[in-house]
């Protein structure tokens, strides 16, 4: 008998498979649980087109991902940090706080996309890359400035 997975099932499949079953582990353990649901025609049309929608929207997300990075990729993130009489910088720059500054550009990125290795702890200009997906990174300019 051909399933639609709803969950994931272990050695079976995952959630949107269409899987070929035995009738008896099909009806009195997968449907019973509600782990699947018996693969009719209009059933697995239905999942076609809902898999096409979410491809479409998924490269559509890719697409703008992809463009903000290449608008963010070689900009200057200026950061004014307090120091002291000797010149040495109180605290560190964070990727929150690169994060903020980012984010009063006009762009949306949040402080986990930060690749910073360790905080910053010096003035001057500092590159760091901002991870928007697997392939997609951005690489900008911190300079960090007396305040």
């Amino acid at each position: 008998m051909k399933v639609i997975l709803l969950k994931d099932v272990k050695n079976v499949g995952k959630v949107g498979e269409i899987k070929e079953v035995s009738d008896g582990y099909a009806r009195n353990c997968l449907i019973k649980q509600g782990l699947a649901e018996e693969a009719t025609a209009v059933k697995i049309n239905s999942l076609n087109i809902k898999k096409g929608a979410q491809d479409y929207h998924r490269r559509e997300e890719i697409k703008a991902l992809t463009e903000e990075a290449k608008n963010l990729n070689g900009k200057t993130i200026i950061i004014k940090v307090k120091s002291g009489d000797n010149g040495k910088m109180f605290g560190s720059v964070t990727s929150k706080e690169i994060a903020e500054a980012i984010n009063e550009l006009g762009f949306n990125v949040d402080k986990k996309k930060i690749l910073l290795k360790d905080s910053i702890k010096t003035f001057g200009v500092h590159a760091v890359d901002v991870k928007f997906l697997q392939d997609v990174i951005a690489k900008i300019k911190v300079s960090v400035e007396n305040a």
